[in-house]
């Protein structure tokens, strides 16, 4: 199956460092990511090691999920794993970006 919509979501963690905030914040997208009915494809990442002019690795997660069409990602925001997520973990970050995108090919 090709992703035809991309859902990428960047979070700033309000303490990086603490580790009892990340596992809480991991375990709560995991279990979210892992029950949803529309997610297509996923991937949790971090900032990975490179250094160049043009990255900007100052987030402290990053969560890109792939959907078969607009639609399926539209359910996906209303899904009530994905509003758990969100009030278990959003006292943990203090910034989100998301960029959401279209296959052209």
């Amino acid at each position: 199956m090709n992703d035809y919509f991309k859902h990428t979501v960047f979070f700033w963690l309000k303490e990086p460092e603490n580790q009892s905030n990340r596992k809480t914040f991991e375990t709560s997208l995991k279990k979210f990511i892992n029950t949803s009915t529309y997610i297509q494809s996923k991937h949790i990442g971090i900032p990975a090691e490179t250094n160049r002019e043009v990255i900007d690795s100052s987030y402290t997660y990053c969560l890109s999920l792939g959907f078969s069409s607009k639609e399926n990602q539209d359910k996906y925001q209303e899904e009530p794993a994905h509003k758990v997520f969100i009030q278990e973990s959003c006292q943990l970050w203090h910034k989100v970006v998301v960029y959401d995108s279209i296959s052209i090919f």
